[in-house]
């Protein structure tokens, strides 16, 4: 497994909801498998639907490929999105199983309200972190004051701020941190976790 240098094992990528993240989450993910990484986690892509208010959420499991669709179909009039419990579930535990087979970083797509008051993907990145597998995730601007508590000094934090080729730099950074080669080498220096402070983070 691949670890980051220096201590710093979560890098969020900070955006306002004028910014696409989505489409610079996919690119660094496409870019860090070609390279050679195994990923863990998951990208988002929303899929129109004709006649309805809002997109439904799709999660691509980085690993398998498998999408989960993680919002509940309210039907066509709903304002809102609801998360889906159960397809949340089965995207922990694909993830998990990435984890298992030793993937070089975890990739979540968003640190939402949901993460933020304990659920969603938030044991998932604890968990990660215990293994000792850095992580990459998004995290709206919005939700910073909950990030910053639950990350603390382990998160590094980049502003996306709109530059075409922010994507590929962030790529070249995590895949410089990483390791050029991709191999998953076991016997890389790995970082030193506070398991203490990551107890306390996992909500």
């Amino acid at each position: 497994m691949n670890t980051l240098t220096p201590l710093r094992p979560v890098t969020a990528i900070i955006y306002s909801e004028g910014r696409k993240v989505d489409p610079v989450m996919s690119h660094i993910a496409t870019g860090l498998r070609q390279r050679g990484y195994a990923l863990a986690g998951f990208v988002q892509r929303d899929a129109p639907r004709p006649g309805r208010r809002r997109c439904d959420m799709m999660l691509e499991d980085l690993a398998s490929g498998t999408e989960i669709a993680i919002s509940e179909d309210r039907g066509a009039m709903a304002r809102g999105c609801h998360l889906d419990i159960g397809e949340l579930l089965r995207g922990t535990a694909l993830a998990r199983q990435a984890l298992d087979a030793g993937a070089d970083l975890l990739i979540i797509n968003k640190f939402g309200k949901t993460e933020g008051e304990g659920g969603g993907f938030r044991p998932l990145i604890a968990e990660a972190l215990m293994r000792g597998t850095p992580v990459l995730i998004a995290v709206p601007w919005r939700n910073i004051d909950g990030w910053r508590l639950f990350a603390g000094d382990l998160g590094e934090e980049i502003v996306l701020d709109g530059r075409p080729d922010q994507g590929q730099a962030i790529c070249a950074m995590l895949a410089a941190r990483l390791g050029h080669d991709g191999t998953g080498d076991e016997e890389r220096n790995s970082i030193a976790f506070p398991s203490q402070a990551i107890g306390d983070h996992a909500g």
